[in-house]
């Protein structure tokens, strides 16, 4: 399945694009679209084990299973008070 990832902040910077295409077989999980990012995008790497993943409209974790057609998002750490 083609997944659409939509990046944010300095991921976006990382890849040089607002979003990153990757194919995954059915029943891949976060923690796989990540890996897949990473081939994708080597840039993203140093930044892959921190980036928050949204599925839809909720973050997700890395054992979260992506179903093709869903709404994928990349945001990198936030802080601040």
């Amino acid at each position: 399945m083609k997944v659409v990832v939509q990046l944010f902040a300095r991921a976006r910077e990382l890849a040089g694009s607002q979003t990153v295409t990757v194919d995954l077989p059915e029943g891949s999980s976060v923690a796989d679209l990540k890996q897949s990012m990473g081939e994708k995008s080597p840039d993203l790497r140093p930044l892959l084990p921190q980036l928050l993943v949204a599925i839809g409209t909720d973050y997700a974790t890395d054992d979260a299973q992506i179903r093709e057609g869903t709404d994928v998002a990349c945001f990198p750490p936030v802080s601040g008070g």
